[in-house]
């Protein structure tokens, strides 16, 4: 079994309550995801992370300490199980002026309740969740303008 590892972020922007999803334009439809990519050797997770919302969306974000959520899937490439692990962290960014990686064909800022409509895997969902309760009690849910 071959396993992989990569790192992204849930992106909140606290002057609109709405969240950042990427559309990957793989496995047929594709799918709604977070900006996530590979841990490249000797880069650490949270690096990986900065690194990879800026290839992928341009954005400068800010990290909120605390926050990490890890999933764990599998899939087969080929004729190998892979065993991929994603780690997730919360980050802020008040710039909603996304310049797109050729990896992905569209993006969306989205309330809440939008995203957890939008996004394609239940893994991403729960880890959408966990990052919406971090927010409120961090303080962030009575910064959010509803349209």
């Amino acid at each position: 079994m071959r396993r992989e590892k990569s790192a992204g972020a849930v992106i909140f922007n606290p002057r609109t309550g709405k969240f950042l999803l990427l559309h990957y334009p793989t496995h047929g439809k594709g799918h709604w995801d977070f900006p996530k990519g590979h841990v490249e050797p000797g880069e650490g997770e949270i690096d990986t992370a900065r690194r990879e919302i800026k290839e992928e969306t341009g954005l400068d974000v800010e990290f909120i300490f605390g926050f990490r959520d890890e999933i764990t899937y599998y899939f087969r490439d080929g004729k190998t199980l892979v065993e991929k692990k994603v780690v997730y962290f919360l980050a802020l960014s008040e710039n909603e002026n996304v310049s797109l990686s050729y990896e992905h064909d569209n993006y969306r800022w989205l309330s809440y309740e939008d995203s957890l409509k939008t996004i394609t895997y239940e893994t991403s969902r729960k880890t959408l969740i966990k990052a919406q309760k971090y927010l409120e009690v961090m303080g962030y849910g009575d910064k959010k303008i509803q349209d």
